[in-house]
C-alpha cells in the first residue's frame, strides 16, 4: 500500500521523465530532461495574459488549458485545448506585451490550423500525462516503483511537441495574423515584433545550436522587418503595458527565478532592493537554499503590507511544512483557501498538512479538503496520491486502492491502475459508486481476459459514466 512519504513540493525536488525528451533535431547529449509546473498565481497571469488574445480568436478561454513546462528552452505552443509555456521563454520575455505577442503568434497557428499534426497530439492522451507538479504543492512519490511506467509514459506527450513544426511561409502568415488579433484585442503588436527581434541572431545559427523555438518556428530579417512596418501601421502599436500588468509580470517572473535559479536570484535581486518581486524572489530563494527562517521573516514583513495575499500565505505554509514544522503550517494553509476557496492547489496544499497530522479528526479533514479539490480537477494526480495515503492512515483500505488506482490512471499507468483497481473492488462494497468507478478503471486499462471472464460472470463489463 502506499506509504507515507516527507514532503516533497520543492520545485527543485520536481520528477525528471525517466525518458528524456528534447524539442526538435537537439543532438541527444545535448537533450534536456522535462518536468510539468503547477503553480496557481502563475497559471493566473497567464490566462490573464491571454485571454483577450483567445478572445479576438473566438476561442473561449476557459476552454484552453495553460500548461508550464520546466525547461530552460525558449519554447511554447499552441494545440487544440491547449497552450505551454517553457519557463525558459517567460523569463526571456521582457514585458507582458513581448509574452502576449508570442501568444498571438501561436494562437494564430492553432486558429489556422497550422497544428496540422494535432491528431498525434491528440492520440498522446494529453491530460492523462499532465502530472500535477509545482511550485504549490509536488507529486509525493518518492518510493513508489509502481509510479515508474507513468513517468515514462509522460514522454510520449512531450514528444508529441517536437511534431510542431512550421514553414517560413506559415511563420510569415502567424505573425500577420498574429499582429491582427493584438489590434482587435486592443493590445500594441511591438512585443511581437520585439521578441522576434531580440532573437534575429539566431537565424545565423546551424540547427543544433538554435532554441527550440526557433527551430520548429523559423526565423528570418525579411519575416522581422515586413512583421514591424506591419505593426507600426497599427492604431494600438504605442499603447503601453499597463502598471498591473508589468507589476503581474515582475513578480512572475521573480517566482520563478527564485525557485529556478536561487543562487542567481539572490545575486539579481539584491537586498538593496526593496521591490516587492525582489523580496518575492530573495525569499523563495533563501527557502530553496535551506534557510527557511530567513525566508519566513521576509514573508512575514512582507504579510503585514499585504495581510490578505493568498500566495503568500501559501508559501509560509509551504516552507513551514517541508522543513517539520506542520503544526505552524496549518494556519497559514487554511488562510490562503479561505482568501482563495477556488484554488483547488491551495486546497490540496491545506489537505497534505492536515493528513500529515496525528490527529483521526484532521486526517478526515483532510480528506474532506482533498475531495473538494478533486470536484474542481478530477486529474489532479497529487490529490489522488494524497488521498490513497490519508485512507490508509485511517484504515479504509478500499478507498485507499482506489485512491491509488486513480492516481495511476491519471498518470498514465494502465497496469497499476487495473490491478489496484481490482483489489479496491475487493475491499469494497459490491454496487456502491466507489465500486463502480474502480470498475470503470479496469475496463479501460486493458484488463486481461482472465480479468473480463471476471467482470462478466457478475455483469461488470458494460462501462459507466461517473
Amino acid at each position: 500500500m502506499v506509504s507515507p512519504a516527507r514532503s516533497v513540493s520543492r520545485l527543485a525536488m520536481s520528477f525528471v521523465l525517466a525518458a528524456t525528451v528534447a524539442f526538435g533535431a537537439k543532438p541527444a547529449a545535448a537533450q534536456e530532461s522535462l518536468s510539468l509546473i503547477r503553480d496557481t498565481e502563475i497559471e493566473e497571469i497567464l490566462a490573464k495574459d491571454s485571454e483577450p488574445i483567445l478572445r479576438a480568436a473566438g476561442i473561449d478561454p476557459r476552454n484552453v488549458e495553460i500548461i508550464i513546462v520546466g525547461s530552460k528552452e525558449l519554447n511554447a505552443f499552441a494545440a487544440p485545448r491547449v497552450m505551454g509555456f517553457n519557463t525558459g521563454l517567460i523569463l526571456e520575455a521582457d514585458t507582458p506585451n513581448e509574452l502576449q505577442g508570442v501568444i498571438a503568434h501561436e494562437v494564430s497557428h492553432l486558429a489556422a490550423g497550422h497544428s496540422a499534426r494535432r491528431d498525434e497530439m491528440n492520440r498522446a492522451g494529453m491530460r492523462p500525462f499532465l502530472l500535477t507538479m509545482g511550485l504549490g504543492v509536488l507529486a509525493a512519490l518518492a518510493g513508489s516503483p509502481e509510479a515508474g511506467a507513468g513517468l515514462v509514459g509522460s514522454a510520449g506527450y512531450f514528444g508529441t511537441l517536437g511534431a510542431l513544426g512550421y514553414s517560413r511561409e506559415q511563420e510569415s502568415r502567424a505573425d500577420q495574423a498574429g499582429a491582427t488579433l493584438l489590434d482587435k484585442a486592443g493590445l500594441s503588436g511591438k512585443g511581437l515584433a520585439d521578441f522576434f527581434d531580440n532573437f534575429r541572431y539566431q537565424e545565423v545559427f546551424d540547427e543544433a545550436r538554435r532554441f527550440a523555438y526557433f527551430r520548429s518556428h523559423p526565423i528570418s530579417s525579411d519575416r522581422i522587418e515586413a512583421l514591424r512596418r506591419r505593426v507600426e501601421s497599427q492604431p494600438n502599436y504605442d499603447k503601453p503595458d499597463t502598471p498591473e500588468s508589468l507589476a503581474a509580470h515582475a513578480i512572475m517572473k521573480a517566482k520563478l527565478d527564485g525557485f529556478l535559479n536561487p543562487q542567481v536570484a539572490i545575486t539579481k535581486y539584491s537586498e538593496t532592493d526593496a521591490s516587492y518581486p525582489a523580496r518575492y524572489a530573495r525569499a523563495i530563494a533563501y527557502y530553496q537554499l535551506r534557510e527557511p527562517d530567513r525566508a519566513i521573516r521576509l514573508i512575514d514583513a512582507m504579510l503585514q503590507e499585504q495581510p490578505d495575499n493568498p500566495y503568500l500565505w501559501e508559501l509560509k505554509g509551504q516552507i513551514l511544512f517541508e522543513f517539520a514544522r506542520t503544526e505552524e503550517a496549518e494556519e497559514p494553509q487554511r488562510r490562503s483557501v479561505a482568501l482563495k476557496p477556488d484554488a483547488p492547489l491551495l486546497r490540496v496544499n491545506l489537505g497534505q498538512t492536515l493528513i500529515a497530522l496525528p490527529d483521526k479528526a484532521k486526517v478526515e479533514e483532510g480528506v474532506a479538503e482533498l475531495r473538494k479539490a478533486l470536484t474542481q480537477e478530477e486529474d489532479n494526480a497529487v490529490a489522488w496520491r494524497l488521498l490513497a495515503e490519508a485512507y490508509d492512515k485511517l484504515g479504509q483500505d478500499g478507498m485507499a486502492r482506489l485512491a491509488t488506482a486513480e492516481f495511476n490512471f491519471w498518470v498514465g499507468d494502465q497496469r497499476q491502475a487495473r490491478v489496484f483497481a481490482m483489489r479496491a473492488r475487493e475491499k469494497l462494497e459490491r454496487g456502491t459508486p466507489e465500486w463502480r468507478r474502480a470498475t470503470d478503471i479496469v475496463l479501460v486499462s486493458e484488463p486481461s481476459r482472465d480479468e473480463l471472464r471476471e467482470l462478466a460472470r457478475e455483469g461488470s463489463t458494460t462501462r459507466r459514466s461517473r
